[in-house]
């Protein structure tokens, strides 16, 4: 119901209700002082007559559901009632969540309070009687209630579902006791002719068979006789139930745990862990995450490369970060699993074309390195003892550029522009190829049968080595220079000459998102997921920069300023959410964390320069 204008502006008298508020109109509260006349909590209503108990335990009894009642006892509240409004709809709704809390935490006197002031009720006097009957395992009485409760019921059907549910607990705790035939009267003479669920019923007839009571709970995954399972049972009957009847169980900590959760999904920064317990934050402010926790910020300037770095990829575990170079080197660096910090570990030399790619094992046991567009070979190194385990060169007329990991960990899969795509063990020998394929860019898919590889037609396909067959996926109308694929397997992140950076969906093979702010034109150019559940998108750029997105954003959330040349390529810890490193051709790596303790310097603008 919805009080007047007049009457919302503290006119007294001026009071109108609007009607038509759908099903639940019922759920009115009436007043029973009006035209300011006090009197005790008696009013009329089309199921019956209202009525209210002084000892609060039982207001509205025998009323239609979710009936409310308001009631003064004092004649000097006259005046106040004047301007006393019904309670609205809304009001009514947040009284009873309130009441159904505190009861939840064994408030029940100040429940009492709150029914019997407010004239509201917190479930129908018919659901009550059902919820103590199931609690007390009154199973008769319990089914005897359901008759009252079917008059309320939305769907037709319903009644046979809660029976059928009520009947399995009774069945169930009969043979925790150990009364079998009672057990099988239950079973025959009452849950079969229900003609419901007949495969649940077999299965319920097999428990027949069980020895004893911990036997019979380890099979059935129950919890045995008791409040928790009756607990349990009683929120499966309540969806049954219209809420004007009984509330949903908990339903005001759902509530604010959706609240919560919501202002998680907005917040552009969130980079933790989503923890569902309503324990963890606060509810008195809103959620928000600044900038200053996000990997915005320089922590490390890594310039032991001499000369252009092509390529950076933490390991699978986030404990080190590979970094390979136009000086002919790959770097192996230690992430210090306390303050995050990188030192080097060791340098594995010789790749005379420099290093444009690396890919780590599953395991991080090995590393392979590939090189420019003009070199034939591919380096695989044992990282743990710093050894090379292969060198691998098919042909001096290869371009081996890019190369990708299957599962296993026991097989890879290498190629290039010049039209080769193989797919090797770890001691190079080749095991199947697959002609006239120009590979840019190579993924395997979790499946360990198909490969994803984007070619000089501006598509990426998906070909599988065990049935030699090979299938569009993306097509895109510009070249693909690269492009990486989400840890569930179902996002792709393409970086597009002259485009920039675009999401695919591989399901449902459709373009998802362009994100914009990046300057890219063919340069190849890594971009990546990263941050916690992979909410977020990094991709160097040809000014320089290292820009951000949140993956729903198209906009980018942070520009990282400090490179002084095109960044080639950014890759976020997977282990770490808050760190991520970026190789660009003016020599160095740049390690992006938070904001460091001491900073209280808040910057200002959302794409501000971070430095």
């Amino acid at each position: 119901h919805r009080a007047s204008a007049a009457e919302g502006a503290g006119e007294p008298g001026a009071s109108t209700v609007a009607t038509g508020q759908g099903q639940d109109s019922e759920l009115s509260c009436l007043n029973s002082a009006q035209n300011g006349e006090s009197s005790s909590a008696v009013g009329t209503h089309s199921n019956g007559v209202l009525t209210s108990t002084n000892n609060g335990n039982s207001v509205g009894a025998g009323l239609g559901s979710g009936t409310c009642v308001a009631s003064t006892s004092s004649g000097s509240e006259v005046g106040s009632m004047k301007k006393k409004k019904r309670l609205s709809q809304s009001e009514e709704d947040v009284i009873r969540l309130i009441g159904q809390h505190l009861d939840g935490l064994g408030l029940n006197q100040t429940v009492d309070l709150l029914m019997q002031e407010s004239g509201c009720r917190l479930e129908h006097t018919s659901a009550t009687k059902f919820r103590n009957h199931v609690m007390e395992g009154e199973w008769d009485k319990a089914e005897n209630d359901l008759n009252e409760l079917r008059a309320l019921m939305h769907s037709p059907n319903a009644i046979v579902r809660m029976k059928f549910l009520l009947l399995q607990q009774k069945y169930l705790e009969y043979l925790e006791d150990g009364k079998v035939l009672e057990a099988l009267q239950v079973l025959r003479g009452e849950l079969t002719p229900l003609k419901y669920n007949t495969d649940r019923i077999h299965v319920l007839s097999g428990y027949l068979m069980c020895s004893h009571a911990e036997d019979l709970r380890a099979k059935t995954e129950w919890e045995g006789k008791g409040t928790n399972s009756r607990c349990r049972l009683l929120d499966k009957l309540q969806t049954y139930l219209p809420p004007s009847v009984m509330l949903p169980p908990r339903r005001l900590q759902t509530l604010l745990r959706q609240a919560v959760e919501l202002q998680r999904d907005r917040c552009l920064y969130h980079n933790t862990k989503l923890d569902s317990s309503l324990d963890s934050v606060t509810l008195l402010l809103d959620h928000v995450c600044s900038r200053k926790q996000f990997p915005c910020y320089t922590q490390q300037i890594l310039t032991e490369h001499c000369n252009e770095v092509w390529f950076c990829k933490f390991s699978n575990d986030g404990t080190k970060l590979a970094t390979g170079s136009k000086d002919t080197t790959v770097i192996i660096w230690q992430v210090d699993p306390e303050s995050h910090q990188l030192k080097l570990l060791r340098t594995l030399e010789g790749h005379a074309y420099g290093v444009s790619y690396l890919a780590w094992s599953p395991d991080d046991t090995y590393l392979i390195a590939c090189g420019p567009d003009d070199c034939s070979e591919l380096w695989l190194w044992n990282v743990p003892t710093g050894e090379l385990r292969t060198k691998m060169s098919q042909s001096h007329e290869d371009s081996l550029t890019s190369v990708a990991w299957n599962p296993d960990g026991k097989r890879f899969v290498t190629g290039g522009q010049r039209g080769q795509f193989y797919q090797c063990d770890l001691d190079g020998n080749l095991l199947d190829s697959w002609e006239g394929v120009r590979v840019q860019c190579l993924w395997c898919v979790g499946d360990g049968r198909t490969v994803l590889a984007s070619d000089t037609h501006q598509r990426i396909r998906g070909y599988n080595f065990e049935d030699l067959t090979d299938r569009n996926i993306v097509q895109e109308d510009h070249p693909i220079m690269s492009f990486t694929v989400s840890k569930n397997g179902r996002l792709a992140l393409l970086n597009v000459a002259t485009q920039g950076v675009h999401l695919w969906d591989l399901q449902d093979r459709v373009l998802v998102r362009k994100y914009q702010g990046v300057t890219q034109g063919f340069y190849t150019i890594h971009s990546c997921f990263g941050g916690h559940n992979e909410d977020f998108i990094a991709s160097g750029s040809e000014d320089h920069k290292v820009y951000i997105w949140h993956r729903r954003s198209e906009l980018p959330i942070a520009e990282l300023t400090g490179h002084t040349r095109t960044v080639n390529c950014v890759s976020w810890n997977p282990i770490i959410p808050g760190l991520m490193a970026s190789a660009s051709d003016d020599g160095t790596v740049r390690v992006w964390g938070p904001a460091p303790f001491l900073d209280t310097q808040e910057v200002d603008g959302l794409n501000g320069n971070y430095h």
